[in-house]
C-alpha cells in the first residue's frame, strides 16, 4: 500500500453507501484493510453525528482513530472517545431567521439536536426517510416560530427537486453575508454557520492531526463535497457524481452501487 495517503475521507450519502443506504462487503473490506495498514478514516457528511455513528462502527473506526465531521463541516468528533474537537452551530437568531424566510416557500422544515427531528409536519417531503436513516425521534411542534427557541448547526429544508432549483438563489440571497446555503442533495438545501464547509472541517482535521492535503484522498458525489475537492490534492469523483464534481476530480470510479471505493483503493493503495 502507498505510504503517501494517511486518511481516507468519505461522502457517506451516494458515495460510501449504495442506494440502499447499505456499504457493500467489498467496500467494507477495502476500507478494514487500510485501516490495518495504518490508514486513517473520515467520515464526512450532511448527516448528524449520530447518523454517521453505525457506519463507522461497521468500519470498526473506533480501534483506528476514526473521525467524522458531521452537518457539513459545523462539527468534527472523535468517534471512539465522542470527544467533541470542533462545533460552530448558527445561533438561536440565525435560525429563527431562517425560518421566518424559508417559510415564504412551498418546503418542509427539519431541525434536529442529535437525538431528535422536529417538525411542523409530519407527513412533511422527507421526513419519513430523514428520520429513519438517521434513528432520530421523530417530534412535532405546533410553530418553529414559536416553539423553537434554540441554536442548532444546521436547518434542513426539503422540496421537489425541480422546485428546489427555482428557487435556491431566493433562499440563498438573504444571508450571502450571514450564513452558508446549499444544496446537500437534489432535493436538500441546508443552512450552517457563516463559513461552513466540509473542508473547512478538514482542515481543521488535518492540523489537529498534523498532516496535510498531500496526505489525504477524498471521495464524494455531490455539490456539498466541492470545498474537499478544491482543497485536497487527490481527490476521486464517484461515476453517479454531479458533473460539476467529476470536472475538477483527480479521477472518476465507478458508482456507488459497483464498489467505487473499493475499486479506487486498489489503484490509489498499491
Amino acid at each position: 500500500m502507498s505510504k503517501k495517503i494517511k486518511l481516507i475521507v468519505m461522502d457517506v450519502d451516494g458515495t460510501l453507501v449504495n442506494n440502499k443506504k447499505a456499504m457493500t462487503p467489498k467496500t467494507v473490506e477495502a476500507l478494514i484493510r487500510a485501516q490495518k495498514a495504518g490508514i486513517q478514516l473520515v467520515l464526512a457528511s450532511g448527516r448528524s453525528t449520530t447518523g454517521l455513528g453505525g457506519y463507522a462502527k461497521q468500519l470498526e473506526m473506533e480501534n483506528y482513530g476514526g473521525m467524522l465531521i458531521s452537518y457539513n463541516g459545523s462539527t468534527v468528533v472523535d468517534f471512539k472517545t465522542g470527544e467533541v474537537l470542533f462545533n460552530e452551530p448558527m445561533s438561536p437568531e440565525e435560525v429563527q431567521a431562517v425560518i421566518a424566510h424559508v417559510k415564504k416557500f412551498d418546503l418542509t422544515i427539519m431541525i434536529d439536536n442529535e437525538a431528535t427531528l422536529y417538525v411542523e409536519n409530519r407527513d412533511g417531503y422527507m421526513v419519513d426517510y430523514e428520520s429513519s436513516s438517521n434513528n432520530y425521534i421523530l417530534a412535532q411542534i405546533d410553530d418553529f416560530t414559536k416553539d423553537f427557541p434554540y441554536g442548532s448547526n444546521k436547518v434542513l429544508t426539503s422540496g421537489e427537486p425541480e422546485y428546489l432549483k427555482t428557487i435556491y438563489e431566493d433562499l440563498k440571497s438573504p444571508f450571502e453575508k450571514t450564513l452558508t446555503c446549499m444544496f446537500t442533495a437534489p432535493v436538500y438545501i441546508e443552512y450552517t454557520a457563516q463559513g461552513i464547509d466540509k473542508a473547512k472541517a478538514l482542515d481543521f482535521l488535518l492540523t489537529h492531526k498534523g498532516m496535510s492535503r498531500e496526505d489525504i484522498i477524498v471521495f464524494g458525489d455531490g455539490h456539498n463535497d466541492i470545498s474537499m475537492f478544491e482543497y485536497a490534492q487527490t481527490t476521486v469523483a464517484m461515476g453517479n457524481a454531479v458533473e460539476e464534481l467529476k470536472a475538477i476530480a483527480t479521477s472518476v470510479t465507478t458508482s456507488n452501487e459497483e464498489d467505487g471505493i473499493a475499486d479506487a483503493l486498489e489503484i490509489y493503495l498499491k
